[in-house]
């Protein structure tokens, strides 16, 4: 344990990895992304792919939206990943992950993850942010009925995935 610890000092630059499905990022989601660079060097914003959704957009168009919302930033870096999250930790050497919490459902879900991937990788460590107040209620799935029944999901998402997530659901009519 203690020599755990001493590597995660004698590294140079802190790095951690924020994953999620991003389906589609919303202000929440920045949010978090960008308060947790007061805590760390750089971030490994990481695409998954979650077995039990069907995703909305592709994973090449969440990692577009994401490379452009964060455009010019080489704090942030944008990547792709399937499979077990420890797996991909111990792949890129990064023990320490973010995580976002809104509710307290998310707690209990967030909470037994934690656990169990400590149980596969003891040096991992997480970090809970709660998104700024006028975010906690906000998800990806709320966002996605308000832009289906055409309402002003601006207020929600950056601009870049306002016009995509219209160009999917109106570029028919």
């Amino acid at each position: 344990m203690v020599r755990q610890r001493l590597e995660f000092m004698e590294r140079k630059e802190r790095l951690a990895v924020y994953p999620g499905s991003f389906d589609p990022v919303t202000n929440g989601h920045v949010d978090i992304i960008e308060r947790s660079l007061k805590f760390i060097d750089r971030l490994i914003v990481s695409v998954t792919h979650h077995p039990t959704k069907k995703p909305f957009f592709s994973f090449k168009e969440r990692m577009e939206m994401l490379r452009e919302i964060f455009k010019g930033r080489d704090e942030i870096i944008v990547e792709y990943f399937d499979g077990l999250l420890v797996d991909y930790l111990k792949k890129r050497g990064v023990y320490l992950v973010i995580r976002g919490l809104r509710a307290v459902s998310d707690f209990d879900y967030e909470f037994q993850m934690v656990l169990t991937n400590r149980k596969l990788l003891p040096q991992i460590e997480t970090i809970f942010l709660t998104p700024r107040e006028e975010y906690l209620y906000l998800s990806s799935s709320a966002v996605k009925e308000i832009a289906r029944l055409n309402g002003p999901v601006e207020k929600f998402v950056p601009e870049v995935v306002a016009k995509k997530l219209k160009e999917k659901f109106f570029s028919n009519l």
